[in-house]
């Protein structure tokens, strides 16, 4: 999957690797099933739901993406060791310098920090990464459903809102949930 960064990206979204549906899609986030999409018009981080195929559009509102194992695909779980490249992943932060960065799953965020997953809370991290404020959210992965919630995207969109010093997309917040 190509990345989708370019400079003065207020949010750069983090994935593990794409599924193997995404891959043969071609498209990030593809699987029916996956929340992503849904979840991002949710909590007002897009103004209307976009289709996986619609993802060079992300930069439209300031998001980019990227996956931690950009050279592999499959579930998080079966991904080998060294699919991981943390150091080119920072190297991309340093290069295009987000103001957010966000990892989709806490798999990605503990290859690339050297934490445990039982280590890393929702949320906000204390500590940045590459000069950009980190978050660690929930998967929307369909084989997390179990462990989804909603709460960190909601407090990362407001966080995203607050960083652009306004609204999230020009109306009130979106508290839906999510299908």
């Amino acid at each position: 999957m190509p990345d989708v960064l370019r400079p003065g990206l207020t949010l750069v979204l983090v994935g593990t690797a794409p599924s193997r549906i995404s891959a043969a899609a071609r498209a990030y986030y593809a699987n029916p099933g996956n929340k992503f999409w849904r979840t991002l018009h949710a909590v007002g981080l897009t103004p209307r739901l976009l289709d996986p195929q619609e993802y060079p559009r992300l930069p439209e509102f300031g998001i980019g993406l990227t996956d931690v194992a950009k050279r592999h695909s499959g579930v998080d779980a079966a991904l080998p060791a060294h699919a991981f490249a943390p150091d080119e992943l920072r190297g991309k932060l340093r290069q295009y310098r987000p103001s957010l960065v966000a990892f989709t799953s806490k798999r990605g965020a503990a290859e690339t920090l050297g934490v445990p997953t039982a280590r890393l809370p929702y949320g906000p991290q204390p500590q940045a990464l590459e000069g950009a404020e980190l978050w660690v959210l929930p998967s929307t992965s369909p084989l997390a459903h179990s462990h989804f919630v909603l709460e960190p995207w909601q407090a990362l969109a407001a966080r995203v809102a607050e960083l652009r010093g306004g609204t999230r997309d020009g109306n009130e917040s979106h508290p839906h949930a999510v299908p």
